[in-house]
């Protein structure tokens, strides 16, 4: 099964695209609460290259590695990936009001749906708050 979410980001595509792609950026923003987040993330933006964030809850109870391996990168436009056996795809569309980014990823089986959803979109949620915030400052 396949998951899509989507935000829509009111700046720039290359800004946009830089904060997607940055590890200085990356550990910013990549949290689906406040109550984790991202204490180091490593990206080499090429087919082949390898990608990694290293998500935390912020009172040390667990954590987990979240990495994979880039199959397309399209500047500005789109990132397929894979991890483990799962891909997912990063889709770039600027509009006259800012940049829609969409995800669609292959859902596992351990968590309920609605959950997976649910994550991957608060992430995606931050990721726009972050974006649009640092547009401004």
């Amino acid at each position: 099964m396949r998951i899509t979410v989507e935000t829509s980001v009111a700046a720039p595509i290359d800004q946009v695209w830089r904060a997607y792609t940055t590890p200085a950026d990356i550990v910013k923003w990549n949290a689906a609460s406040e109550d984790w987040h991202t204490t180091k993330a490593t990206v080499d933006l090429r087919e082949g290259g390898v990608f990694s964030s290293r998500m935390e809850a912020k009172d040390g109870s667990m954590g987990f590695d979240f990495a994979g391996i880039y199959t397309t990168i399209v500047e500005h436009k789109l990132i397929e990936y894979s991890f483990g056996d799962r891909k997912a795809e990063v889709e770039f569309v600027p509009g006259a009001k800012g940049v829609v980014v969409r995800v669609v990823f292959d859902a596992e089986t351990t968590h309920p749906v609605e959950q997976q959803q649910g994550g991957w979109q608060a992430i995606l949620d931050s990721f726009k708050r972050y974006v649009e915030a640092k547009k401004t400052s």
